[in-house]
């Protein structure tokens, strides 16, 4: 019981600092300005870990990788301190194993973006948040949109994009636990 409490606690820490560092990635590579209350949470969730690690690989035009480094450092981290708590000698695999942390990661910082866009357009308030929102989800669902119809006047595609992530996070998890073996499962993300 303990174990499932320290590595459910220990995911959720990662996920919303490694996921501000993943989203600050993203807001840098689609130029949106952190001057609004979603860029301010972003930088900071995230300002305590990028900055330092921005003066050894400082932002490139819309390449922020100190913020990238730092969702993998938080993900190795937390698969470190994992194999610590059982015993688990497989350290080769740890960097790899972080790197499939981070596109987990990243699949579930997309889902969740899509879903609060989602949420925050069936309100038909226009705000700054929800314009935020609905250009960080712009180039995940504009394939979808040319491909997909309209149904009934509803647009499917933030549901299809959904599903096809989370089939993504499978796959990912799925190649996790073959890292591992088996016998080992190492946290949700």
């Amino acid at each position: 019981m303990l174990y499932q409490i320290l590595t459910f606690l220990l995911e959720v820490a990662v996920t919303l600092i490694g996921g501000a560092c993943l989203l600050r990635l993203y807001m840098r590579w689609r130029r949106i300005s952190f001057g609004h209350p979603v860029g301010r949470f972003v930088q900071a969730l995230s300002d305590w870990l990028v900055l330092p690690l921005q003066r050894l690989l400082p932002p490139r035009d819309k390449l922020d990788a100190a913020s990238l480094l730092g969702a993998w450092l938080l993900k190795l981290l937390q698969y470190i301190l994992l194999m610590v708590l059982i015993g688990a000698q497989r350290w080769t695999v740890l960097p790899l194993l972080a790197l499939l942390g981070v596109a987990k990661l990243a699949v579930s910082v997309a889902t969740a973006v899509i879903i609060i866009a989602a949420v925050l357009s069936w309100t038909g308030n226009r705000t700054l948040v929800a314009d935020v929102f609905d250009r960080l989800c712009e180039p995940l669902l504009a394939p979808l949109r040319r491909a997909v119809p309209l149904v009934g006047g509803v647009d499917l595609s933030p549901l299809l994009a959904v599903v096809a992530l989370q089939v993504l996070s499978i796959v990912l998890g799925s190649l996790q636990a073959g890292l591992l073996g088996s016998a080992v499962v190492i946290g949700a993300g």
